[in-house]
């Protein structure tokens, strides 16, 4: 009987090997595609079709993109955005979050109702943008961070995570003279990290992608984010005259600069997805443990 489940056991980690080995090729394979045909010249794409390894190794997708310093300040001002916008929708989203964690708050289930049926209802693009409009944020970096501050589905998370911290330990600090906010900020919080962490990820992958508020919101190219950028630079190369006789204009090929975009737009937050990854399942897990 034992022989009988021990050969059941293996068999089952051979047949679950190969299925997570199956799916894992499926996923990666598409960014393997994506890296080389940035690194490939457009007779070779058109040839294949599906590149894992170029044959005929060229520069030319990433030398066009960064052939002007343009692209330097769209990348600085996305980091920016990126950073002073996480750092803003955690501490309004951990205030928010700690508040409504607490049984005793005044109005705690209107408050939540209300939570819940901005994720069910919202006012619109056109609304959205005279509320903007009339606070006076057009032309400034405020518009790409101030209407995404908070996500209600966020907010829930680390409620819910809040929630399961023992009562005794927020007791015991106000025992010692702790207020709200050192209870937060001393406690809650430091006990919080992987659920911190995973929302931080969230809000900075949101940030990163913004582009329909820069697109809605700046009117001055000087301030375009990385992804709006790039998106002028697939809109160049597409439009490139390739029968130009100008000396020294190397035509860009269409399909590597389009995958090289998509290298330079997802390569920084794929950097930062190793350091927070051993926190992502344990934070998106435990918050939703409890209501």
């Amino acid at each position: 009987m034992v022989e009988d489940r021990s050969l059941g056991g293996r068999l089952f980690g051979i047949v679950n090997f190969a299925l997570l080995t199956i799916v894992a090729l499926v996923t990666i394979l598409p960014f393997i595609h994506v890296l080389a045909g940035s690194f490939t010249t457009s007779a070779e794409m058109a040839a294949k079709k599906f590149v894992l390894f170029p044959t005929d190794w060229s520069w030319d997708a990433y030398r066009f993109i960064f052939s002007t310093n343009t692209i330097f300040r769209a990348m600085a001002v996305s980091v920016g955005v990126t950073v002073c916008g996480t750092l803003f929708s955690m501490l309004i989203t951990s205030l928010m979050a700690y508040g409504l964690s607490r049984k005793d708050l005044d109005g705690r289930r209107t408050l939540m109702f209300l939570v819940v049926f901005t994720m069910l209802f919202n006012g619109g693009l056109i609304p959205t943008f005279l509320v903007v409009s009339e606070l006076g944020l057009i032309d400034t970096y405020a518009a790409l961070v101030l209407p995404l501050t908070i996500n209600a589905f966020n907010m829930i998370i680390l409620k819910n995570f809040f929630q399961n911290i023992p009562e005794g330990l927020e007791e015991s600090a106000k025992i010692d003279g702790c207020t709200d906010f050192g209870i937060l900020f001393r406690i809650v919080l430091p006990l919080s990290m992987p659920a911190v962490a995973t929302l931080s990820l969230f809000y900075a992958v949101t940030y990163w992608n913004t582009y329909l508020n820069a697109i809605i919101y700046l009117n001055d190219s000087k301030m375009w984010p990385i992804q709006v950028l790039l998106r002028q630079i697939v809109v160049l190369a597409s439009g490139f005259d390739h029968s130009s006789d100008l000396d020294g204009v190397v035509p860009p090929p269409d399909q590597a600069v389009k995958m090289a975009v998509i290298v330079v737009a997802t390569l920084p937050i794929l950097l930062v997805y190793p350091f927070l990854q051993k926190h992502f399942a344990k934070g998106a897990l435990l918050g939703s443990i409890k209501g």
